[in-house]
């Protein structure tokens, strides 16, 4: 049984992948609202956040978990039009954000109870923006890395989705942070977001100006996207008994690799997805975030980048907006 506000539509409009390809094999059609199971909130879907794995899901190179909604979409904002009879936490009518599975690019979507957060004074929006970013930078710099007060990173890709982040929580959790951005306009960025040393890696040498910058002893933790031959580097950038998280690997695996230097400066190299990760793992980074972190994006110290906005209807240009460059910010579809 559920609690549903009245006058649900029998059907929602979702974007679906006719075959793996490029943006014209996507389509809006109809289909029935999700089934609601126990522990499950269905959510008016206002906004959605377009992350790179929404396009490999196009493509065909990110297939959804067994248990997932095949439409894309990992992160929504929106509000509570029905729930499952056991879900006191939440309320018809309440509004919040979440990370889902898959089933965000669509008019409704399910979410569980314990991996939503209340957007509180957030915008629809804002809060599209944050889950998939936020999550993975807790859980990996701060659950795994478990990066401390006075310690030094090492952020690739600091106007990046998850480096904007990483850079805006390592500061206010107070890290001196080491970033690296291809032009000057993401330079002005990465120290608007508070980074302490910025570098451009197509002028400068990241492993030399990193380790000018630490006086030689290297940084106590690099976070990467990048992988390919920036894990060579990365061993040598890293201080005695540093951490490299690897979040991504956008270059792709390294062709050749010495972990002479792992061995001998006993660095720790390590990683995770969180798209497969369990609902009691994802629940528990999301009251660590609720706990550590709500506080300063609900008085706007901290704040997502919004780069650009679509409607669901124009969700092939937001798929080309965001194949189109390197880009600073969050694409985010609107169902309004």
């Amino acid at each position: 049984m559920a609690q549903i506000q009245p006058s649900l539509p029998a059907m929602m409009t979702v974007v679906d992948i006719i075959e793996p390809g490029g943006v014209e094999k996507l389509q809006l059609i109809k289909k029935p609202l999700p089934r609601i199971s126990a522990g499950y909130l269905l959510v008016k879907v206002e906004a959605a956040g377009v992350n790179r794995p929404d396009i490999f899901q196009r493509k065909g190179s990110y297939p959804p978990p067994t248990d997932a909604s095949p439409i894309m979409g990992l992160e929504i904002s929106g509000t509570v039009v029905a729930k499952a009879d056991d879900v006191s936490e939440w309320q018809l009518g309440d509004t919040l954000c979440a990370l889902v599975a898959g089933g965000g690019y669509a008019e409704y979507c399910l979410v569980h109870k314990d991996i939503a957060l209340p957007l509180g004074s957030l915008s629809f929006i804002e809060g599209a923006a944050i889950p998939e970013n936020f999550f993975t930078v807790w859980a990996n710099v701060f659950q795994i890395g478990k990066l401390k007060k006075n310690e030094s990173v090492l952020i690739h890709g600091g106007t990046s989705g998850i480096g904007s982040v990483a850079i805006m929580l390592a500061k206010a959790f107070g890290a001196t942070v080491v970033t690296t951005v291809g032009s000057e306009e993401k330079a002005d960025v990465a120290k608007k977001l508070g980074a302490d040393c910025v570098i451009n890696y197509k002028t400068d040498d990241f492993v030399e100006a990193t380790l000018n910058y630490t006086l030689s002893r290297g940084v106590d933790m690099v976070v990467d996207i990048i992988g390919g031959d920036y894990v060579a580097k990365n061993y040598q950038v890293a201080a005695k008994f540093g951490r490299i998280i690897q979040i991504g690997m956008m270059k792709g695996n390294p062709i050749e690799l010495n972990m002479m230097p792992l061995m001998v400066k006993r660095l720790v190299h390590t990683g995770s997805t969180m798209r497969s990760r369990s609902i009691e793992e994802k629940a528990l980074i999301a009251k660590e975030l609720e706990n550590q972190v709500w506080g300063m994006l609900q008085k706007g110290k901290i704040k997502p980048i919004i780069n650009k906005k679509y409607n669901l209807s124009q969700v092939k240009d937001a798929h080309e907006y965001m194949e189109s460059g390197d880009l600073i910010g969050k694409i985010i579809l609107l169902n309004s």
